[in-house]
């Protein structure tokens, strides 16, 4: 990430009639987008599985996917094959939802403070450059008092990138704890079911087509978040 805090103006020398005027900053809403963002996750469980089954079936009558039909079906054939749709599990997990009301939390409060801390350092820097332009301070304090602020905005953007990077780190965990939590809940559940595969539906993933008869879905984030709601007892 560039920014203007990197570019340093030089410390005018002796005799010159000015200071280089102090850049602030873009409008700070503008750059941290990571702060905005929300949790991104997509636990796609089975990456670079070969195509060992054709996921085709017809039906001539329309019905709501059911569990038990989907175990019928998968066992038709010598390789018992079901999925999850990830991106209603992201929508209806209540644990996925916890998570990113979290990861926005703190967004919100990094963002606010360094905000704070732009809206003063911006006031400031003005102050300075209408003291300067009037020649209302001697040179050798302006001198000073330009090295300060420099500092102060060299901080600042240190400061930026550190909470953008310390958000980037918290998501990336809530993503492995979310994948171990739905893949360790699998193993357990896959004991009654002795599914061969229970691949990770999501659109413009790697699927591209699926069978509604083999969504096992529904069941899932049901149990899922009983289990949730029963630890959270």
């Amino acid at each position: 990430m560039q920014d203007d805090y990197n570019n340093k103006p030089e410390v005018p020398q002796a005799g010159e009639q000015a200071f280089p005027p102090v850049k602030l900053e873009e409008p700070i809403k503008e750059k941290m987008n990571i702060f905005q963002g929300h949790l991104a996750i997509e636990m796609i469980l089975l990456i670079g599985l070969a195509v060992l089954y054709v996921l085709f079936f017809t039906s001539k009558k329309t019905a709501e996917p059911d569990i038990s039909l989907a175990y019928q079906k998968s066992g038709s054939k010598s390789v018992r094959v079901v999925f999850i749709n990830i991106d209603s599990l992201n929508n209806q997990y209540v644990f996925v939802k916890k998570l990113k009301t979290e990861l926005e939390a703190t967004g919100k409060r990094l963002e606010s403070e360094i905000l704070s801390e732009q809206a003063a350092f911006e006031k400031e820097a003005t102050n300075f450059q209408k003291q300067a332009a009037a020649n209302a301070i001697p040179e050798d304090k302006a001198k000073i008092m330009y090295e300060a602020l420099m500092q102060k905005q060299q901080a600042l953007a240190d400061k930026k990138e550190r909470y953008t990077q310390q958000v980037a780190e918290k998501e990336q965990a809530m993503h492995l704890t979310l994948l171990d939590t739905v893949t360790n809940f699998l193993k357990r559940y896959n004991r009654a079911y002795k599914f061969d595969y229970i691949l990770g539906y999501a659109n413009a993933g790697q699927i591209l087509l699926a069978s509604d008869t083999l969504d096992i879905t529904a069941d899932v984030v049901k149990e899922l978040n009983k289990e949730y709601k029963e630890k959270g007892k």
